[in-house]
């Protein structure tokens, strides 16, 4: 159990270095305000919104690094009978995995300026989120339908809390993802929701590992 605990500390530690890689990329030629027009300035300039969103990442991933310890150690005792994961499961991470593409390809085309290919981008991730959600409530009613309640066995409360925590993380991208959507179907360019298309693909990146190493625990134990 130990060395459970410790790959997933692994895991987690590489996601997060990956997603300081990815949204901590701003180059100093890149910047509206190149610092060297900046007298008194030797700091490269990163937007406050991808700070912002490190940030909050760290703090989600230390919720859920609890949530999958306190997962571990309550398995160890005798009242715990695992559930049959429905197969349905499989479908919807392939779902979140298609959405997940779309975000990063329309993140490609935003920072072309292409402005339809954004917009079909934006649909496409936006409809493949909601399927997953859709998916999960389904996966929720077998388990039902099955006599998996929530309460149950420890490992029924635990598949649904885990699932709900997830489901409630995406329904927040959600929210970014139907502002921006509202701001360029009503006429804004590409180029002026770039920032918030970026975010949104690092976020729903961050959010696949963690449902499949949420779904990879689930299975195994």
């Amino acid at each position: 159990m130990t060395l459970t605990l410790v790959f997933l500390a692994i895991i987690m530690a590489t996601v997060i270095g990956w997603l300081l890689r990815q949204t901590l990329n701003t180059q100093p030629w890149e910047a509206n305000d190149p610092v060297e027009n900046q007298p008194g300035r030797g700091v490269i300039n990163i937007d406050p919104a991808k700070v912002g969103l490190i940030s909050f990442i760290a703090v989600v991933t230390s919720l859920f690094a609890l949530f999958l310890s306190a997962y571990l150690m309550r398995m160890k005792l005798g009242d715990w009978r695992p559930l049959a994961e429905p197969n349905v499961l499989w479908l919807n991470t392939v779902i979140l995995v298609l959405a997940s593409v779309a975000f990063q390809v329309t993140r490609n085309a935003a920072t072309r300026g292409q402005r339809r290919t954004v917009k079909v981008g934006l649909v496409v991730g936006g409809v493949c989120t909601s399927l997953f959600l859709l998916g999960q409530l389904f996966a929720w009613q077998q388990l039902n339908a099955s006599g998996y309640f929530l309460a149950g066995n420890p490992a029924n409360s635990f598949f649904y809390l885990l699932t709900a925590l997830h489901g409630l993380h995406l329904l927040g991208g959600m929210w970014v993802w139907g502002r921006t959507s509202l701001r360029l179907f009503t006429g804004a360019d590409a180029r002026n929701v770039r920032l918030s298309v970026e975010l949104c693909a690092v976020y729903w990146h961050y959010l696949l590992l963690v449902w499949i190493g949420l779904f990879a625990l689930l299975l195994s134990t």
